[in-house]
């Protein structure tokens, strides 16, 4: 299944990671920079037309090494478009958050094998137009030779060793989350969330490439589709602040009772077990093009997602997100940043001097140890300003897989 805000859905969902505040930045510091608007002039190029009821690829197969999907929203609504594995439920690269009238270009590496591809209109559902794709044996290899092929070996070596560190983090702080919860000290859980949840959206890319593990940890109330059980953070978020009946459908809320509340609980717990196990298990990897997507997929997810105040509905704490998704894409970013350099400085001079820009500016709201202003209570233009700001880096940052991979 496919559903929006997790799984197959939100952020650059391929295989990316993510660390922590200054260690993770330390750790990653020693690799690669991003890249340029311009297409890879070596990649194959193709087109995809996102309809309400199909995905229409130009071609249903493509020599192996760089390939460049234009994407086509002929719908009224935002869509997605997916390259799965052969397994049809693992995400090998994904653009979300295509406006209708506005294409956008996805640039990824891809191997010799059996993949499929889908579009998901509204973002939400099982998705249309699922098909095979044919990658072929180009007789080259994507692979960087000499300085280039180290850093690439070390930048992923170290982004791995980044998310890692991240889920080790997020297991014993949602226990403690959980177990307060539990213990009906509301309060205390209230204060717990949003920092907790930080580890899990520095690196939300990397849960979104396991199929439903990301739906079922990150639901959002609007996400969820007729028949599925809504579960995860955002299903407790709603039972800790209460909405009233007048933002609740004109009904009132109804609490979670005690044994609900177990339920809901244990199946968090078990289901951040299991993103825990899939991330340590043996030969688990990304590729380079998975992290530069993961940087370009967060930004996305702060550009059309948490800027609106949606994600955070309940709580309001929406800029604890932001700020836990920025940092998670300029550790992406870093871990790159010095392949991109070579290739491309002028880009790699704008991603910083606009990195620094917005982190600068969410700043001025707070931060994560001291606690940020909630959402509700930011003003219009404030708002406008912090998405004025988020823009102006997505703009270069949607250019750095490209970049790279050139």
């Amino acid at each position: 299944m496919i559903s929006r805000g997790s799984g197959y859905s939100r952020t650059g969902r391929l295989g990316l990671v993510i660390a922590t505040g200054a260690v993770a930045l330390l750790v990653l510091s020693a690799c690669v920079p991003n890249n340029t608007a311009a297409s890879d002039s070596k990649a194959t190029a193709l087109t995809v037309d996102s309809t309400a009821s199909d995905c229409s690829l130009s071609a249903a197969k493509a020599p192996s090494g760089s390939v460049e999907f234009t994407v086509t929203n002929s719908t009224d609504q935002v869509t997605e478009f997916y390259l799965l594995a052969d397994d049809g439920l693992r995400i090998v690269a994904e653009m979300e958050n295509i406006a209708p009238g506005a294409p956008r270009k996805l640039t990824t590496q891809l191997k010799p094998g059996d993949y499929f591809t889908i579009c998901k209109p509204g973002m939400v559902g099982d998705g249309v137009g699922r098909a095979t794709f044919t990658v072929t044996n180009s007789g080259a290899t994507a692979e960087l030779v000499g300085n280039e092929k180290s850093q690439t070996a070390a930048a992923a070596k170290n982004y791995v060793t980044y998310v890692k560190e991240q889920v080790t983090r997020l297991v014993p702080a949602t226990s403690t989350f959980l177990g307060a919860y539990l213990a009906g000290d509301d309060e205390k859980a209230r204060s717990l969330y949003p920092i907790t949840r930080a580890y899990y959206e520095r690196i939300e890319p990397v849960a979104e490439s396991f199929g439903d593990l990301d739906p079922e940890i990150d639901f959002r109330e609007a996400d969820v589709a007729d028949g599925d059980t809504w579960t995860g953070w955002h299903r407790i978020e709603k039972d800790l602040w209460p909405p009233a009946a007048a933002d609740n459908g004109g009904a009132p809320y109804v609490a979670l009772t005690p044994v609900e509340r177990k339920n809901f609980a244990d199946k968090l717990e078990a289901n951040t077990q299991e993103f825990f196990d899939a991330v340590n298990a043996k030969g688990y990897s990304v590729s380079i093009d998975a992290i530069s997507n993961g940087a370009i997929g967060l930004l996305n997810e702060v550009a059309n997602g948490k800027i609106t105040g949606e994600e955070e509905i309940w709580s309001h704490t929406d800029l604890w997100d932001i700020q836990a998704n920025l940092e998670g894409a300029r550790v992406a970013y870093e871990g790159v940043r010095d392949i991109v350099a070579a290739k491309d400085a002028k880009l790699v001079t704008q991603i910083d001097g606009d990195f620094s820009s917005v982190e600068k500016q969410l700043a001025k709201y707070g931060s994560l140890d001291a606690g940020f202003t909630y959402y509700n209570d930011l003003t219009t233009l404030q708002v406008k300003q912090l998405a004025d700001g988020v823009n102006a880096l997505s703009e270069p940052l949607s250019k750095l897989t490209a970049a790279l991979v050139k």
